[in-house]
């Protein structure tokens, strides 16, 4: 038995090939949950796409099998088979066998490219169970296929061929991701229409043969992301009708912009650098932020629209903004390694520069247009110098803090906001019940008197007068608005608890839009949760269970002898505080349901379509829904 205290050579381990893959998948992918999982997908697409923009293909196809394998077929040059000078193998096998090896380091081959890091292909076969490529190239179709990682064939040549690019199929290798390996089409679909919007003029289609009644779903869009703000802006009411769009290029640096305004009180802006979204913004965002501020000010300046001393702020010129803001850098600098934000520096001003030329022109040659955005602005100016001294009553130096507010909060002992749990708790009865129920040491408890402000209809100024949201960021201790700091917040798990019935959902939207739209970053780092309290208690003597759904009764009423008692619970309320901690509380027994944001520009749409102003999208929503709806209180 070796000395667990000696390290020399023989302790070094060398990973040879995509070794070092399989060892530390999260490396490579992020995690080996589904969000990995999904990531595989996108790291052949992406190669795809970089043909595309390279000018070499046309389309790009995404196929989930029945197996739950992918198949990828692009219409581009074709990988290489060509035996490579350093390897001594075939330019494909180099590709698929080999960390940071591919067009990607040339920068002849690729203008731009998503996956910058050249691991894409290799890191998608080490971590598949089986891995084909097909390619067909200068009129012959080749193939081979891979196993776990490892070739099994040489590249085979099949013949001639009337077609041309690289189909690639995988299926990735259930002993990395044991969690699941099951594809969400709804994920794959979303992230394929965005690259459509994104890829001006370029192909995308995805079909599940999974499903016998799914054909196949084709995206082009040649407005390219003029299109995307307008399909944004489809629920809602804008203030011009033509969306404002500007381009350019600087050192190979490609730069597009397309921005509208609507009646909305909810900035969306989304960066992209290389068709990746950067949540955190970065350089583009920058540039584009401070000139758009600068333009307005200015062109009002000019016009003579500001009264004395007026004067607009950045917070003042986004309201009701959407906008995209897409870059093609050919080597762009990230911080991080999510390249959630974009570091390269000679971006702000290449953006600052196309977005001012473009702006201007347009306020210019739209002078109608140009003077309602301006006062949409001045609107949003006023109600931000009204909303300061409304903000004065949220700031706290203790939990205590606030007119009203020591009576609302029952605060835990602890301090550390890493071991510290607030619940929002829908009324008096079930906060009394949670009081009574909870963990003290570590649970606060805030119940909710009345019904929630619908803040996708209000500005900050009128927000702050809602004494349930008052009370809200006094006790996550954030503030809102400019203030709004996340590292400030007093409770890594927030917790919304309401009743299971149409109030209790009602309630709960009106909470998640709050949050979405003035606390995003609680979201992002994954703080807030929902409550699954249960719906059915059934007694048998002194035999109790709780089931959570109307099949959990069925199999557990099969396994009672004779008839038990069953409760329906309609509202917390009914819960004695023992029966809520057992159920819905204590964290060794309870189920809680995290709140993720998987794609910011699909819950923008989904918050506006239902708590904005338009009553028809909604409409179709619930007549194209309602064969799903569950748990309906008649």
């Amino acid at each position: 038995m070796s000395n667990p205290n000696t390290y020399t050579s023989d302790n070094i381990q060398i990973l040879e090939g995509l070794e070092a893959v399989k060892k530390r998948p999260g490396m490579y992918i992020g995690s080996t949950g589904p969000r990995g999982l999904h990531h595989l997908v996108w790291e052949i697409v992406d190669n795809g796409v970089d043909e595309a923009l390279a000018g070499y293909a046309t389309y790009i196809t995404l196929e989930i099998l029945e197996d739950n394998s992918i198949r990828v077929r692009d219409d581009g040059r074709g990988i290489p088979i060509d035996i490579h000078p350093k390897t001594g193998r075939p330019a494909v096998e180099t590709i698929l066998t080999t960390l940071h090896a591919g067009g990607k380091f040339d920068n002849n081959s690729y203008k731009v490219s998503g996956g910058l890091h050249g691991v894409g292909a290799s890191v998608v076969n080490a971590l598949s169970s089986h891995f084909d490529v097909e390619i067909h190239r200068d009129g012959t179709k080749y193939t081979q296929s891979y196993v776990k990682g490892f070739a099994t064939t040489d590249v085979v040549d099949q013949g001639p061929t009337d077609q041309k690019g690289t189909l690639i199929t995988f299926k990735p290798d259930p002993d990395i991701f044991t969690e699941t390996q099951v594809f969400d089409f709804e994920q794959l679909r979303l992230r394929m229409q965005q690259m459509a919007f994104l890829n001006r003029g370029i192909q995308f289609t995805i079909s599940d043969h999974r499903k016998n009644d799914q054909d196949p779903i084709t995206y082009k869009y040649d407005g390219g992301i003029q299109e995307y703000v307008e399909y944004l802006n489809k629920n809602k009411e804008v203030l011009h009708p033509t969306v404002i769009y500007c381009e350019g290029e600087t050192d190979n640096i490609i730069a597009e912009i397309a921005l509208q305004y609507n009646n909305g009180f909810n900035a969306s802006i989304f960066p992209f650098t290389n068709n990746i979204h950067n949540p955190e913004g970065g350089t583009h965002d920058e540039g584009f932020r401070m000139t758009l501020t600068r333009i307005l000010n200015s062109y009002a300046k000019k016009n003579n629209l500001f009264k004395k001393d007026e004067s607009l702020l950045g917070e003042d010129t986004r309201e009701g903004l959407t906008a995209i803001v897409s870059v093609k850098h050919p080597d762009p600098q990230f911080e991080g390694q999510t390249k959630g934000k974009l570091g390269s520096t000679e971006v702000r001003k290449i953006v600052a520069g196309i977005l001012a030329e473009g702006l201007e022109r347009f306020l210019l040659e739209n002078p109608q247009d140009a003077k309602i955005i301006i006062e949409k602005a001045l609107l949003a100016s006023r109600a931000r110098l009204a909303a300061k001294k409304a903000r004065e009553a949220t700031r706290r130096k203790s939990p205590l803090d606030g007119l009203g507010f020591a009576s609302k909060l029952a605060d835990c002992r602890e301090k550390d906001p890493v071991k510290s749990e607030l619940y929002i708790v829908e009324g008096d009865s079930a906060g009394g019940s949670a009081k009574q129920g909870r963990d003290s040491g570590f649970q606060a408890i805030l119940p909710l008197r009345g019904k929630v402000l619908n803040v996708e209809k209000a500005r900050l100024d009128k927000i702050l007068g809602n004494k349930e949201i008052l009370s809200m960021i006094q006790a996550f201790g954030t503030g809102i608005g400019e203030e709004f700091n996340a590292d400030a917040v007093r409770y890594h798990k927030i917790v919304i608890m309401t009743d299971a019935d149409v109030d209790g959902a009602h309630i709960r939207t009106l909470l998640l839009t709050f949050l979405f739209r003035h606390m995003r970053p609680l979201i992002e780092r994954g703080y807030i949760y929902i409550a699954q309290p249960p719906l059915y208690k059934i007694q048998q003597g002194k035999r109790i269970e709780y089931t959570f759904s109307d099949e959990e009764l069925e199999i557990a009423l099969k396994d009672f002898g004779q008839r038990p008692q069953i409760q329906r619970y309609k509202g917390l309320g009914e819960m004695n505080p023992e029966q809520l901690w057992e159920t819905t509380m204590d964290p060794e027994f309870r189920t809680l349901l995290k709140v993720n944001l998987e794609d910011a520009m699909e819950a923008e749409q989904v918050f506006t379509m239902l708590m904005g102003d338009e009553v028809a999208p909604r409409k179709s929503f619930i007549q194209d829904n309602a064969d799903r709806v569950v748990n309906l209180d008649i």
